[in-house]
Order: C-alpha cells, then sequence, then structure tokens
C-alpha cells in the first residue's frame, strides 16, 4: 500500500497505525467511533504517525485528531458520518465530524471519502427540534447551523496539510479552519449539496495558506474567506489552479469581516453554473481588505462578474476599508435564467425577493467611506441581455433614489434594479479600467456604465461593441477624470455624458 504522507509536516513519523487493528469494523453499520478514536490517540501517543483507515465503510461519530498525527484514507476508504446528533460532539461553538484544537502537525491525507450524510442528519435534527428534543427557532424553516455538523474543523492549529481526498454531503459547511496558521489545502474534491448552507470551504482568521488544485461544488459559496475577529485577518493566503460550482457564489471574501483579509492572491479559477457573482469581496462588520491580486478567471453560466462591496452591518464599529484590489484577466459569461439548475437544494429565487433584470459588475462603498484604489485589467463579460422595462426600471435621472441598504446582508442584487448592464460604481475613490470590454447578445435598454459619486476615474481602453443608443455611459459626481479609447457605436460626445448636464437638459 502506497501513502502520501504529509511532506510539510516533517514531526509527522513514519510508522503507521491501522483502524482495523484496534477493532473497527468497515460494514458500514457498527458504530467506530472508539475505535478510531483509540487509534488516534496511541499514534499521539508514541509519537506520531499515520492513521490508516483501510478499504471499507467505516461508520463513526465526531473524532478528535491530535498532534502529529496523519489521517490516511486508502483508495476505496469511506469514513461514514452518524446519523444521529447524539454521535457528534462541538468544538467551542459548531458539531463536526473531525475536530482538531491548538494541534500542531496534522493532516487528513489519501484517496478515499469523507462523507457526512448530510441530508439524512439534518432531517433528524429536524425531527429533534420538531419533537422539543432540543431548542431552535428554525429560522428560515432550517435547523440552525450551531446544530447541524460539518465534515471538519479546526481551530488554532499549526502545520495543517489537507490532500487528496473526497469530502461528500455535509449537514452544514463542509470543512472550516479557523486561526489556523502554516495550511495546505491539496487537490481535494467537495461535492455536497445535500443541505443548506453547504459552503465548500471556509477559511477564518488564518494566515499562510495555500489552497491548491482543489474541485468545488457547494449548495453555498464555493471558497470563502472569513474574519470574525477584530484582532485577527486572513492574511497571506493564495488560492490557485481550482475549479468552483456554487449555489451561492464562487469565490467570496465575507460575510464574516471583523478583522479583514490582507495579501491574498488568487490565479487560474474557473467558476461554473454559479448562482451569484464569480468573485465577490465585502466589508460589512469594520475590517480592512487590502492588497488583494486576482488574475486569470474564467466564469460561465454565472449570476454575475465582480462585486465589490463596502458596507456597515456592525454599529458598534466605524465601517471598514476597501483597498488596493487588483483584479486582471478576467471572462465572465452572464446568462439568462437561473445559472445554478440542477441542484436539489439551490440558491433563492431572488427575483421574488428584489425584481431586477441582469445585473452588472458593481463596485459600491458609502457616503463618506469610499472604496479605494480598484484596479480591473482586461475583463471581457458577456451578458445575456433581452432586459425589459416592464420587469424594472430605474431611469437615470433618479439615481440618487437607488437604495443605500448600508446595514444589510451583503449580496450582488441587494440594490434591486440597477441603471446599467455592465458596471455600476458608487461612491469610490481610484477607480482604473484597462482595457474592458463590455458585451450584450439581446438588446438592454440601458446604459452600459453608471458612475456616481467618484473621485478619480482613470479609463484606458474601454470597448463596449452592443449599445442601444446614447448615453453608453452616464457619469455623476465624477471628479478627476482620464478617459481615453473609448470605443462604442456612438460618437465619444453622444456616448458619454455627464449626469449634471444630461439632468439639466432634462428641465
Amino acid at each position: 500500500m502506497m501513502l502520501m504522507l504529509c511532506i510539510t509536516c516533517s514531526a509527522i513519523k513514519a510508522q503507521t497505525f491501522n483502524i482495523k487493528d484496534y477493532g473497527a469494523n468497515g460494514n458500514g453499520l457498527v458504530l467506530n467511533t472508539p475505535s478510531i478514536q483509540k487509534t488516534i490517540d496511541d499514534a499521539n501517543a508514541k509519537g506520531g504517525g499515520t492513521v490508516i483507515i483501510p478499504e471499507g465503510v467505516f461508520l463513526t461519530g465526531t473524532i478528535r485528531l491530535k498532534s502529529n498525527v496523519q489521517l490516511y484514507l486508502a483508495k476505496g476508504a469511506v469514513l461514514l458520518g452518524s446519523t444521529n446528533l447524539s454521535d457528534y460532539e462541538k468544538n467551542e461553538r459548531w458539531y463536526a465530524l473531525i475536530l482538531a484544537y491548538d494541534q500542531q502537525h496534522i493532516a487528513i491525507t489519501g484517496e478515499g471519502t469523507i462523507n457526512g450524510q448530510g441530508k439524512d442528519l439534518a432531517k433528524n435534527v429536524l425531527r429533534l427540534v420538531k419533537n422539543d428534543a432540543i431548542k431552535d427557532s428554525l429560522k428560515l424553516n432550517r435547523p440552525n447551523e450551531s446544530l447541524r455538523p460539518q465534515l471538519i474543523e479546526f481551530i488554532g492549529c499549526t502545520g495543517v496539510k489537507i490532500q487528496g481526498v473526497n469530502l461528500k454531503n455535509s449537514s452544514c459547511w463542509v470543512e472550516t479552519y479557523d486561526h489556523c496558521n502554516d495550511m495546505v489545502i491539496d487537490s481535494i474534491h467537495v461535492e455536497s449539496t445535500a443541505y443548506w448552507n453547504n459552503d465548500g470551504m471556509d477559511i477564518v482568521d488564518c494566515k499562510n495558506v495555500k489552497v491548491i488544485n482543489c474541485d468545488i461544488n457547494a449548495a453555498d459559496d464555493g471558497i470563502c474567506l472569513k474574519s470574525s475577529d477584530p484582532k485577527s485577518a486572513c492574511e497571506n493566503i493564495d488560492i490557485s489552479n481550482c475549479r468552483v460550482r456554487s449555489s451561492a457564489s464562487g469565490v467570496k471574501f465575507g460575510t464574516a469581516s471583523v478583522g479583514g483579509f490582507k495579501n491574498i492572491r488568487i490565479h487560474h479559477i474557473y467558476v461554473y453554473n454559479t448562482y451569484r457573482t464569480a468573485i465577490s469581496l465585502e466589508i460589512v462588520d469594520g475590517g480592512i481588505m487590502e492588497n488583494v491580486d486576482i488574475n486569470d478567471v474564467i466564469a460561465k453560466n454565472t449570476g454575475g462578474a465582480i462585486f465589490i462591496r463596502l458596507g456597515h452591518r456592525k454599529k458598534d464599529v466605524p465601517p471598514g476599508i476597501i483597498r488596493h484590489i487588483h483584479i486582471k484577466d478576467v471572462t465572465v459569461e452572464v446568462p439568462k435564467g437561473k445559472p445554478d439548475t440542477g441542484y436539489d437544494i439551490a440558491g433563492p429565487p431572488e427575483e421574488d425577493i428584489y425584481p431586477h433584470n441582469l445585473l452588472p459588475t458593481e463596485i459600491v462603498g458609502l457616503p463618506g467611506y469610499p472604496v479605494q484604489d480598484v484596479t480591473l485589467e482586461n475583463i471581457t463579460v458577456t451578458y445575456a441581455g433581452g432586459a425589459d422595462k416592464k420587469h424594472a426600471f430605474v431611469s437615470i435621472d433618479s439615481l440618487a433614489t437607488i437604495p443605500e441598504r448600508e446595514g444589510e446582508y451583503p449580496e450582488y442584487s441587494m440594490f434591486g434594479e440597477l441603471p446599467s448592464w455592465g458596471i455600476y460604481a458608487r461612491h469610490a475613490e481610484g477607480l482604473h479600467f484597462k482595457n474592458i470590454t463590455l458585451k450584450y447578445i439581446e438588446m438592454d435598454f440601458r446604459p452600459a456604465v453608471v458612475i456616481n459619486d467618484v473621485s478619480g476615474l482613470n479609463m484606458y481602453g474601454l470597448n463596449i461593441p452592443t449599445a442601444n443608443g446614447s448615453p453608453v455611459i452616464v457619469l455623476k459626481d465624477v471628479n478627476k477624470q482620464i478617459i481615453k479609447n473609448v470605443s462604442t457605436p456612438f460618437g465619444n460626445k453622444q456616448a458619454i455624458l455627464n449626469y449634471t448636464n444630461y439632468a439639466s437638459s432634462l428641465k
């Protein structure tokens, strides 16, 4: 048997421990929690080593991974989560199948599968709530996340490696890494569409993290960075060579954004069949987002391209900061209809919440708190088009009526109908658009670009080959602007209008 030993966890010894030698039964029926935990404990006590899950189906409740131990799932091995909540333990806040707290040099590797049986587990939790065995408000008609076990939750761990394994069917978030340092997640496959809140991967206030070669299909956000600690942040994160399908957002920072996100690099990402935006960057809880470099992203069949939002949800602290964002070499196709078809539990029908036509790329801050220094370079977005005034309409002489919604949950549809189909920017300072192509397939009655309350607008090479009429670009309260090499079906004097002049001409 070939073992993929954790090359980054040098403290893990070469000795191996097979769970069958400790009494584990792979028939999928016997609960193996004591046997698997005893194997891990023995490996830890003897200085570390690799705990082998051999071929077979091993039913278990919560197990705790300990320092200097690698959990290796052989090909054909299935670690099968129990469907009974009583078989699970909490780690500080949430239940999980595999827990680790303040451990060093730990790993989960191999070719096998961790299957949480999430749908059945969630239904059993729901049954407990309805029978008053446990208390829950059933907000949104489903049990709270704290009552639905994840597959993996590691808190405060250092020297972590997750490699090769298949993660399936969590009843909540699939995997959470909170305040972990020096971590590699490599070549894992996530298939978790069993129930609500199935985030594919949540990285919370972690530092020095590399996520590479992963394939994520999740019924909530695909790859999600979060920050819940005002004294910490997600910092020095590198995500590359990943595929993401999501019934929410593809790659997302937030919604939890208390500390923030610093020095993040995301490159060579493919997003497909995703309900919301391919890229979503959010600060709404007072944190700081800075030095974010995103490049080489292809997104097909997604609800939107890019969403950048500075909000103010956490009222006991001032609004946060978003600055120094560079997004380059991005190609997006935005279709009509619901792009996440095929999910048993799919994203909400947002058209029933906020009527709107297809939504543009959005860069939106707050009055007095602008999003700062954002560069979009070499971006091509193709929209299905086909907007209908009977569905929703915001005229360009009523931009002030678009709600701020500063304290609301951030989503690309939060403002309802928007007055442009390609780019909408409001409350920003230092916007740089370089070599941007925006086009639609069917006619859209709106301008392509609306920029409102922006200081420092630089457009170098904006190509808009499809436009229904003038104006194509609308500017309102925009100062310090440099606009060069704009190509539209109309001459620049007709295509680009300062909204103040346009508004006065309506009188």
